[in-house]
């Protein structure tokens, strides 16, 4: 039976559908304010959009990433009139490469970006203001980064390799051989690892490459087939001519190619040497880390007799140091590889006033056993799901004073007004520049009890 055409169009509820903006649409913006997250505001039509590269009273040429009911990803394509604030990054590839997202803002209106974030995550989630703003933290704005990770991706049908950094808002692969964000030590390393690369036998065996420097400079290869002798050679030849360890990664966890080979990091104030092997978790700005341990235990004010709690403790970034100023320190972290190194930490440094244990720190803890004898203070350095369960015990553990750090805003506020909750005041809050020419923001908080 054929359906017959009344000839009526019938509308979905709900009223029209706003027509979606295409992908790869080019659109002129006015440009407002800046995001968080470092990307300019326009509004247009109902729409709100986010247009990376753009500063505010800029009029730009943007290009449509993706669209999802009023809201638009963009990507500035021409600055047709320029912001006084805007100055020409010194890397050519920026823009483009997904590493650094504001060198198109100066240092200085970076910081304040950060600071202005952590302030409205506080006032807005946990409706806080600190008593005190701590000036923030900062170091270089380049040649900082301690430790990278290389992409490397084979062109089966060009019959070659990638080799550089992931491309903004994409999979893509942005060759670079200077990357001006490194550590001066690994930048000869990174323009020459291109063309090793793409001379072995077998380059389409490459998965990735990480390169890190601390008590030594280090590359590890992660191969997903077996490497030929005479790829091996020219690995090892390579790393020899830049003084660098090599570290393989096939098979179960990376291995150093020579047996015994350490790789670490130095506190210096404290005269302590921290090791690790590739995939552990490190901070990568040796400068900033060094000052955020010394203002977190400036602000823990830790005394001789005191027995301290530090979560999330990693290696004993912060375990460590408190260790020479306190009675005891016990230290918790939910990785047990990271515990056993911590523990080798202690020992290698000759500590023997610190107790490790592993435990998900995402539940509740009042009935582990090292909870069970209090705290004089706690010292926490979470993930960016934050700490919930643990400060949601925190009067439990008996502590005086509070020290958070934070990679993650949001979840600072929201922790923040819980312990605000307990009975602790928030003292002081600042802001911590681990990462320059990014909009990513670190932070720091002191809690009191009341």
């Amino acid at each position: 039976m054929s359906r017959r055409n009344s000839g009526l169009r019938f509308q979905p509820s709900g009223g029209a559908r706003t027509p979606q903006v295409p992908v790869g649409k080019k659109q002129r913006l006015a440009i407002e304010r800046l995001a968080n997250d470092g990307r300019g505001i326009a509004f247009l039509e109902g729409r709100t959009w986010f247009v990376a590269g753009a500063l505010p009273d800029e009029e730009v040429e943007a290009r449509v990433l993706a669209a999802r009911s009023q809201v638009v990803d963009a990507r500035t394509e021409r600055v047709l009139r320029a912001s006084p604030l805007r100055v020409v990054p010194p890397c050519e590839h920026a823009g483009h490469c997904g590493g650094c997202t504001l060198q198109h803002l100066p240092h200085s209106d970076q910081v304040a970006l950060k600071q202005r974030t952590l302030a409205e995550q506080l006032a807005r989630f946990a409706d806080l203001v600190p008593q005190t703003w701590a000036a923030p933290l900062v170091g270089t704005e380049f040649g900082y980064r301690r430790r990278a990770r290389i992409a490397v991706r084979w062109d089966a049908k060009a019959r070659q390799l990638e080799v550089g950094f992931r491309a903004a808002s994409s999979q893509a692969i942005v060759g670079i051989k200077d990357c001006q964000v490194l550590v001066q030590p690994l930048q000869p390393v990174m323009r020459a690892l291109p063309d090793l690369l793409r001379g072995l036998e077998k380059p389409q065996a490459v998965g990735h490459v990480e390169l890190f420097h601390g008590t030594a400079s280090a590359l590890l290869l992660r191969h997903t087939q077996p490497l030929g002798e005479l790829d091996l050679q020219r690995l090892r030849e390579f790393c020899a001519a830049h003084q660098a360890q090599l570290w393989l990664h096939g098979e179960g966890e990376p291995q150093p190619d020579q047996a015994g080979a350490r790789l670490g990091y130095r506190l210096e104030r404290w005269d302590l040497e921290l090791e690790y092997r590739p995939g552990d978790f490190v901070q990568v700005n040796e400068a900033v880390n060094e000052a955020m341990v010394a203002q977190a235990l400036d602000w823990l004010n830790p005394q001789p007799g005191e027995r301290v709690l530090d979560l999330f403790c990693g290696l004993g970034n912060f375990a460590l140091p408190l260790a020479r100023q306190v009675r005891e320190v016990v230290a918790v972290e939910g990785v047990e590889a990271m515990v056993e190194r911590a523990r080798g930490n202690a020992v290698a440094n000759g500590l023997d006033n610190l107790h490790f244990h592993q435990a998900d720190l995402s539940n509740p803890l009042a009935n582990a056993s090292w909870a069970r004898q209090g705290f004089d203070a706690v010292l926490l350095d979470p993930p960016r799901d934050g700490a919930f369960e643990a400060v949601r015990q925190m009067t439990a553990t008996g502590a005086r004073r509070v020290v958070y750090v934070s990679c993650n805003p949001a979840t600072l506020a929201r922790d923040s007004a819980e312990l605000v909750k307990q009975g602790y005041q928030l003292k002081k809050a600042g802001i911590l520049d681990m990462f320059p020419q990014t909009a990513h923001v670190e932070a720091m908080a002191l809690f009191e009890a009341g």
